[in-house]
């Protein structure tokens, strides 16, 4: 059987998070919330893993902190070594201190702007894409949910929907 997506249209976050308790407890799928606003512990109701976005970016801090150690000691120390202060480049190690800064902005660098760019084709939010948001009234103040349900299911749903407090259910065309 296909399933089709109902949506349900609420009015306040509250109502939203106990509903879609109530939904998920009824062993329905819940194929995606949008909201105008982030509300507290809706991925948890949602059963959404946590995210891996810190192991990212501690690698591509790792990534950051390496390229800028290499350049460091390829420019300052091997290919174009200077006296500077008084002090000559004789091995990276002696001259750490004054690379420290340098490494720490590389690290932050590399770490900020991948992990954007990680986040966005993780989201498939590509330039120039079309918005995906089915009710621009999600963007103001409305909360709205969808729900995949098969056709033996779609009365029963609709009754559920309504009962957790929705203002209104969207019911797919056949």
């Amino acid at each position: 059987m296909a399933s089709k997506v109902f949506r349900a249209l609420y009015t306040d976050d509250d109502i939203l998070m106990n509903a879609v308790k109530q939904v998920r407890g009824q062993k329905y799928h819940i194929e995606e919330v949008y909201t105008p606003f982030p509300v507290h512990g809706l991925d948890k109701a949602l059963g959404l893993e946590d995210s891996r976005i810190s192991m990212a970016a501690f690698l591509y801090g790792v990534l950051g902190l390496t390229v800028a150690v290499t350049m460091m000691n390829y420019i300052m120390i091997e290919d174009w070594p200077q006296d500077i202060g008084g002090k000559p480049s004789f091995t990276f190690l002696q001259n750490l201190p004054a690379f420290i800064p340098v490494m720490f902005e590389m690290t932050v660098f590399f770490a900020a702007h991948l992990m954007v760019i990680t986040f966005y084709l993780r989201s498939r939010m590509w330039p120039f894409k079309k918005a995906e948001n089915p009710n621009p009234r999600t963007t103001s103040d409305i909360f709205l949910m969808e729900v995949a349900v098969k056709s033996e299911q779609e009365e029963a749903l609709t009754e559920l929907l309504l009962d957790t407090g929705a203002i209104e259910v969207q019911v797919p065309k056949a």
